[in-house]
Parts: structure tokens; C-alpha cells; sequence
């Protein structure tokens, strides 16, 4: 983004941005943390990455301002867009966690709670930024989706019309059949068989199969 728009975004609160979450990585990497401190980092992270995510938005700024996180209900576009991708992909990672025959609802980062799948939020974490960002962002910048297409309901949420969900969800699809590289497995894939392969991994991991879970990062 910041080579292909460096003239329309804040190359440094950016470049502050990832250094801050660089920084976390390495911290993760040095030491075994209490689950307590684990759920504090993600909490902060995730603060500093959407702190930025604004940035990104680079076409029809007026109509699609992040401002920050809010959901139940989306309170803007963007948050609407991001909300409904998450939906989707928690709903596709839960099916594949069912497939290898592990609990969704058992997790690990993300509390226990009645009817919540936690184990599924947990490894969806993997792929908000490379599939459901990067598809908000897409849709945003190309001017795929327009202002008109949505509108505040009676509680105050913002909504999709049904043609826009339509197409979002066409889009969401056929992402999902392009290929990408698994660096772990070393081969090509579709993007929508990345849920079972992690979720194929986790299971061999908890299972004593493997001496780690690989998580899918790409770069």
C-alpha cells in the first residue's frame, strides 16, 4: 500500500504502526506468556492496527471513513463490510474445525462462552488481515461498492442492500478459488482450503502428530 499509494497515505504513522507490531511478534517469539498477557497484547494490537487501517483507504473517502471498530450493530460502511467478511469467515473456519473433529467452541485466546465458537475465532484470527481486510479494501478502493448500497436501519446499524451483498459475497467466492502458496505444506492451494489445512494442522498438533502448530503466514 505504501508503495503503490505513498503519496495518499501516512507513510509514518504506518511505518510507527508496524514497527509497534513487529514488536510484538518478537516478544511472542522470545518467551512462553500467561494467557492473561496474551489476551492484553492482542487487545493492544489489534487497537494499533485498526488505529491505522483508515490509512488504507485510499478512493470515496467521504463515504467510507474507518473511524474505529464498532459491530452488533456496524455503525458505518466500512464497519458493515468488515463485519459481514468476519461472519463469513468464521462460519467457514468453523466448518472446517468440525470437519477434522475438533469443538469450535473450545478455545484458546478467545473465552469459553455459551453458543460463542471461540476455538473458530481463534483461527480465523489467521485470516482477517489476508482475506477479509484486503477484500474491504479492495471493494473501497476499486470502487466495487458504492454509498448507495447501504443504509441505516431502525436500531442505527448500518445494513447492506441485497445487490451489494450479493455482489460482496460473489467476490468473497471467487477469492476464494484463486491459489496462494502454503509455505508450511510447500505446495499451492485455493484460498478456500487454507480452513482445513490449518484446521488439519491444529488437530495434528493437539493430537501429538506434530512438535508445533505452523500458523499460515504469508508474507
Amino acid at each position: 500500500m505504501v508503495r503503490d499509494h505513498g503519496e495518499k497515505v501516512d507513510k509514518e504513522a504506518l511505518e510507527k504502526a508496524v514497527g509497534r507490531l513487529g514488536g510484538y511478534v518478537k516478544e511472542l517469539r522470545r518467551s512462553e506468556l500467561p494467557l492473561n498477557v496474551l489476551r492484553g497484547m492482542e487487545g493492544d494490537a489489534a487497537h494499533v492496527y485498526f488505529s491505522v487501517f483508515d490509512h488504507l483507504i485510499v478512493a470515496q473517502k467521504e463515504l467510507f471513513r474507518f473511524c474505529g471498530r464498532n459491530r452488533r450493530p456496524p455503525l458505518d460502511n466500512v464497519n458493515c463490510l468488515l463485519s459481514f467478511f468476519y461472519t463469513l469467515l468464521v462460519h467457514d473456519v468453523r466448518s472446517a474445525l468440525e470437519t477434522v473433529g475438533l469443538d469450535p467452541a473450545v478455545g484458546y485466546l478467545h473465552r469459553d462462552r455459551p453458543g460463542r465458537p471461540s476455538l473458530a475465532l481463534d483461527l480465523m484470527e489467521e485470516f482477517r488481515p489476508f482475506l477479509a481486510d484486503r477484500l474491504v479494501l479492495s471493494l473501497i478502493n476499486l470502487c466495487q461498492v458504492k454509498g448507495n448500497g447501504f443504509k441505516k436501519s431502525e436500531s442505527g446499524g448500518i445494513m447492506m442492500d441485497e445487490d451489494t451483498k450479493k455482489m460482496v459475497l460473489t467476490v468473497y467466492q471467487n477469492r476464494k478459488q484463486e491459489e496462494v502458496f502454503h509455505p508450511f505444506v510447500e505446495e499451492k492451494m485455493p484460498v478456500g482450503l487454507l480452513f482445513h489445512t490449518q484446521a488439519l494442522l491444529l488437530a495434528r498438533y493437539i493430537r501429538g502428530d506434530i512438535d508445533g502448530y505452523p500458523p499460515f503466514i504469508i508474507k
